[in-house]
């Protein structure tokens, strides 16, 4: 199935749901050491790879980070060329002085932003929906 492109009915749809835990970003030179399992998502940089797990795999992995975030899932079937949908989300967020990080999967957008700034994430995006 096709993900939506229509901006209006993407918006709203957009369903946010929070994620149980804390995440970090962290950057590794290769995954040795690391379960795959544990790994939310991943990106290959020049400096070297950036992966996205839980802060208490990478505590347990003594994994340096500086960043820790929740996990907030757009649960609408977004389509990967569906135009407007980030720079909609990212424009509340940033209204309410929110950074967001964002990963896009083949279903599903998902938002990392600052543990102190969940709840605040959650009401501006419920909110965003509603219009």
């Amino acid at each position: 199935m096709n993900g939506e492109k229509n901006l209006d009915v993407l918006l709203k749809s957009i369903n946010p749901m929070m994620n149980e835990g804390e995440y970090v970003f962290c950057c590794v030179q290769d995954l040795k050491g690391l379960d795959l399992e544990w790994i939310v998502g991943s990106i290959r940089e020049q400096e070297g790879l950036t992966v996205v797990l839980s802060r208490q795999k990478a505590d347990e992995q003594a994994l340096t980070y500086s960043f820790v975030s929740a996990w907030i899932t757009l649960t609408v079937h977004s389509a990967l060329d569906a135009v407007g949908l980030t720079a909609a989300f990212s424009a509340a967020l940033a209204r309410k002085g929110i950074s967001c990080n964002v990963f896009a999967g083949v279903h599903h957008d998902h938002i990392f932003v600052g543990i102190e700034d969940a709840e605040r994430a959650m009401e501006a995006l419920k909110k965003l929906s509603s219009i």
